[in-house]
């Protein structure tokens, strides 16, 4: 069987996530899987990510989940529920499942620090949460 790998990515903050994605998209492109072997999927936001984890990791159709996304600190406690349970959530999906499940979400102070994140300045998040899948999925497979 030929592996698969789903990414999971955030619409809420697009223009982050979207760089994100690409990035992300490249290194599998660049380990040599075809179009058919990387679905995405867009979901409203990174609250919703662990549900759709979840039910692609009980698929047993993916041998890696990049969840991709960026959730910016505002005015209100809003980002510590949000980044918090995402993160909560897709540990527990990960754990349950025995499959890696990448959290390639940023949590940023600013729109600034996302954007760097995103491509800018310190390299691409997106592009270390595929390689990271990628890695998890060789030694998953080596246990």
């Amino acid at each position: 069987m030929t592996a698969k790998y789903l990414i999971v990515a955030g619409q809420f903050n697009e223009i982050v996530t979207k760089n994100l994605l690409d990035g992300a998209l490249s290194v599998f492109r660049d380990a040599g899987l075809s179009s058919d072997q990387v679905k995405t999927v867009w979901v409203p936001g990174c609250y919703e990510m662990p549900v759709v984890a979840a039910k692609a990791a009980k698929s047993g159709n993916y041998a890696g989940i990049v969840c991709l996304g960026c959730v910016i600190r505002g005015e209100t406690p809003h980002f510590d529920y949000v980044a918090g349970e995402c993160a909560a959530g897709l540990m527990r999906v990960g754990l349950d499942s025995q499959i890696p499940v990448i959290f390639g979400v940023l949590t940023t102070n600013t729109v600034d620090q996302a954007l760097n994140r995103a491509g800018l300045k310190y390299g691409n998040k997106g592009r270390d949460a595929a390689t990271t899948a990628l890695e998890m999925s060789k030694i998953m497979n080596e246990l």
